[in-house]
């Protein structure tokens, strides 16, 4: 009897590209744009993971929305030119990233995907600047509401025909983990990212690339 199809779905920054650099320099730009004082590194990097809009009325909450449109737009433009001038080293791969997608993409069964708050423009092109050719679902912030909203995950399970059941979501942040639950997977958070990993109630939590492709094993040997 074969083995069911698995869904191995992915947040990108903070889990597999170390984007930090790259986010708070483009929300430096978006703010003094607009003349308004910086948030701090720790109150930029605690959004990561959410939609333009919605970080940036976190961050901004006493502006209008057309202000708070302004910093978006604003962070967007700041943040384009930037990865135009960096290319991949504009956000960079974790340590092993790379080589664990390679290999999970080697299992017949598994599938891997995306599911992120970045845009559609923003995704296609880190996949691009890093050869990142193994995705066969991308969910990005254009086409659902902000995580932790389960519409990615349910989404990438309707594209792939997976079960909830054979489905992971691999995430640094809240938002990553209470997405995956709401959508009733399986949740792994990774603990170099941006939310400490032990307060994000995962339920696994893995400390390098190296210990993922063991845990999935594990995970769906139980």
């Amino acid at each position: 009897m074969s083995e069911p199809l698995r869904l191995i779905l992915f947040d990108v920054d903070g889990t597999l590209a170390d984007s930090q650099n790259a986010i708070a320099s483009a929300m430096v730009a978006a703010f003094e744009g607009v003349g308004l004082s910086v948030p701090s590194r720790a109150e930029i990097l605690s959004i990561v993971g959410l939609s333009l809009p919605l970080a940036m009325a976190q961050l901004a909450p006493t502006q209008t929305p057309a202000v708070q449109a302004e910093l978006v737009a604003g962070y967007k433009r700041a943040y384009m030119d930037r990865r135009l001038a960096q290319g991949a080293g504009h956000s960079p791969l974790f340590p092993g990233a790379a080589e664990t997608l390679a290999a999970l993409n080697l299992v017949p069964e598994y599938l891997l995907g995306v599911a992120t708050g970045k845009s559609q423009r923003g995704l296609d092109a880190l996949i691009a600047s890093h050869g990142l050719d193994c995705f066969v679902t991308r969910q990005v912030a254009d086409h659902h509401p902000s995580k932790p909203h389960p519409s990615m995950v349910l989404t990438a399970l309707a594209e792939t025909g997976v079960e909830a059941r054979d489905a992971v979501m691999i995430g640094d942040t809240s938002y990553d983990i209470d997405m995956g639950r709401a959508a009733g997977v399986c949740t792994i958070a990774v603990d170099w990212g941006y939310h400490p990993a032990a307060g994000l109630g995962a339920d696994h939590i893995i400390s390098s690339f190296a210990q993922l492709e063991p845990l999935l094993q594990q995970i769906w040997k139980a």
